[in-house]
């Protein structure tokens, strides 16, 4: 009988918890808030890098070892 007592109590702290673990509701409008924001703040930091002097002169000097690189 005192594991009987137990269990049902149990089970139904386990379906409860079960529930709330896979119940996102409410939560995909800030998750694709947060998403967008880091999404735009690496884009900006992304092209920061990538118009950098160092990168373009850097890309430019491989481009033209590789044109100018003769197979013989």
């Amino acid at each position: 009988m005192t594991d009987n007592m137990f269990r049902r109590p149990a089970e139904r702290l386990s379906a409860e918890v079960l529930r709330l673990i896979t119940d996102d509701e409410g939560m995909s409008t800030a998750e694709y808030a947060i998403g967008t924001i880091a999404a735009a703040a690496f884009g900006a930091i992304l092209y920061t890098v990538v118009t950098g002097d160092n990168i373009v002169s850097g890309l430019t000097g491989i481009i033209g070892k590789a044109l100018n690189t003769s197979v013989g």
